[in-house]
């Protein structure tokens, strides 16, 4: 059998410009090319669009990820390719990997199989730099601050209250806390930083929120830096640094166009983690497919209770439409180990325990519902999926009213996604979206927290801590108590014990720190031990990556 970098390799990619007519998009006008199969869309384009009608919308989520595989990325890529083969004009829009996990333990974020975006090396790797645009622009507003306070410190900024950190965009848990400014007066002014990963960066945030160059720009000048010895918050505006900052986005914020292996075009970009950030691609990427195509395919990191919430209290509002349905990603290797089930026994038969691992899947149903979407449940098929497990599972959902298909995309490509492509028409035809956000933003932040973490994750209280109280009232002094919040919370368990799988209950969640994200528009909130730089494992990805003396990539997943 072959890998997914085998497949990826073996197909005659088409040149973009070709790609992306069937879309309406012309090459001489529109294009900015990063050689034959990689480009990034006009701004002239974009804006020319922006009257057009705006099609269908479809985001895919998942049960809260395990060891196991859940498979979004490909059911998203597949899913589309399928509804291109039954007649619906399709595109996608998903996010960039990040270099951290892609040689960490997670790999790529290009699908897999026979349902992957092309060309998937470049795409996993460097693509067109947006990663590394991001994190100069990031790591320039560190160097300029750590100037400010060398050049004498105009603005009064306490060095022990800066709230900005470095970046890298790799898993390095040594940079996690890191001193400054050390060895003599001509390096600076020492003090304690630290760096998170790019993805994790509120630069990369901005990016996906930002529907143009003036908004990113306005957006950039409203990230806090860090407060004054008066406690007053310091803005990037008051260095006087956004048009710079800008600049240095100002091809990174451009979507970037690509294929799948069955030639349906595809945005890929930005790529905020959804355990840290808010987990989506680009608005400008998705609204921009939204009018360019009748269907619009797109994901949201992690499960449905960090990714999909997020999209849909955080991302949506700032959409032309919001989706028209949500399809539910699980696999019933993934239900069993919800189900109690040992990663080495996924493979035997356990009809119990997938009975006993729907209660996940079930959870993120009715949460979808809450939001007035229609739900498709998508199970993506593995060779050790039983006819006993795929009754049960069938019958389960049948209980609760959700419509059920199995998806066999990364062995069969389109074909093996006609089915779940034919369920979502029907049930976007057959049952309207009357899409309502899970809060009001003029609740306080506690009410807010409180309506996620009872209605979303089920828990049965809120604890904050002596820091989040502080930072509580800090933020409503300041005014910025009306903004959304973003949960940073394990992905794996809808609690924040990472251990708790299934559909934990009546459990205790701590808020330990908000983070106030000016420029993103929203406020982290900051649960367990949620690292916003991860590290590596014992036996990284990236010791079974290589490259052939012809420049041929190997070992990339």
């Amino acid at each position: 059998m072959k890998t997914d970098i085998e497949i990826a390799q073996s197909v005659e990619l088409q040149p973009i410009v070709d790609v992306v007519k069937k879309v309406g998009i012309d090459y001489d006008d529109d294009l900015e090319l990063y050689g034959k199969y990689k480009a990034k869309l006009s701004f002239d384009k974009i804006r020319e669009v922006e009257k057009n009608p705006v099609g269908k919308l479809i985001l895919v989520t998942a049960i809260n990820p395990t060891p196991a595989g859940e498979g979004k990325s490909t059911i998203t890529i597949g899913l589309a390719d399928a509804l291109n083969k039954i007649g619906k004009k399709t595109m996608i829009a998903i996010r960039e990997p990040s270099l951290g996990p892609v040689m960490g333990i997670k790999g790529g974020a290009a699908g897999g199989g026979h349902a992957q975006v092309l060309p998937m090396e470049d795409i996993n790797l460097h693509f067109t730099g947006d990663m590394h645009a991001i994190t100069t622009a990031n790591n320039a507003l560190s160097a300029l601050i750590d100037n400010h306070l060398h050049q004498g410190n105009a603005l009064g900024i306490d060095q022990r209250r800066i709230i900005w950190k470095r970046v890298v965009d790799l898993n390095d848990r040594a940079l996690r806390h890191v001193t400054v400014g050390l060895g003599s007066p001509v390096n600076g002014i020492p003090r304690e930083d630290g760096f998170d990963i790019t993805v994790a960066s509120e630069i990369m945030a901005i990016l996906c929120l930002a529907t143009d160059i003036e908004d990113l720009k306005k957006r950039l000048a409203n990230i806090v830096i860090g407060y004054r010895y008066d406690r007053t918050p310091v803005y990037v505006r008051d260095l006087e640094v956004e048009g710079a900052l800008a600049l240095v986005l100002k091809d990174a914020i451009k979507p970037n166009l690509v294929q799948t292996i069955y030639g349906t075009p595809a945005f890929v970009h930005g790529g905020p983690f959804a355990n840290i950030a808010h987990g989506c691609n680009s608005v400008l990427a998705t609204s921009t497919a939204l009018r360019l195509a009748d269907y619009t395919v797109t994901e949201a990191g992690f499960g449905a209770d960090l990714g999909a919430e997020k999209f849909l209290d955080i991302k949506t509002p700032n959409l032309p439409t919001s989706p028209d349905a949500v399809v539910i990603v699980a696999t019933l290797r993934a239900l069993k180990m919800n189900g109690g089930v040992a990663k080495d026994a996924l493979t035997e038969e356990n009809v119990e325990a997938v009975r006993a691992g729907f209660a996940n899947l079930k959870r993120h149903v009715e949460n979808i519902r809450k939001f007035g979407i229609p739900a498709v449940v998508a199970i993506n098929e593995f060779v050790s999926d039983t006819e006993a497990e795929i009754a049960t599972l069938k019958e389960l959902c049948a209980e609760i009213g959700v419509a059920v298909e199995l998806a066999s995309v990364w062995a069969d490509g389109a074909e093996g996604g006609v089915s779940l492509a034919e369920t979502v028409v029907k049930t976007i035809n057959k049952e309207p979206a009357h899409y309502t956000r899970l809060y009001d933003n003029d609740l306080s932040i506690e009410e807010k927290i409180e309506k996620i973490v009872t209605e979303i994750y089920r828990g049965s209280k809120v604890n904050f801590e002596k820091k989040a109280q502080t930072q509580i009232r800090e933020i409503v002094k300041n005014g910025w108590d009306k903004l959304p919040i973003c949960m940073a919370k394990t992905q794996y368990s809808f609690s924040d014990n990472p251990a708790a799988l299934g559909a934990p209950e009546n459990f205790e969640i701590t808020i330990r720190e908000l983070v106030p994200k000016l420029g993103a528009g929203f406020i982290v909130a900051l649960t367990g031990d949620v690292m916003t730089m991860p590290g590596l494992p014992k036996r990284p990805a990236a010791l079974n990556m290589d490259v052939a003396a012809d420049g041929t990539a190997i070992g990339l997943f």
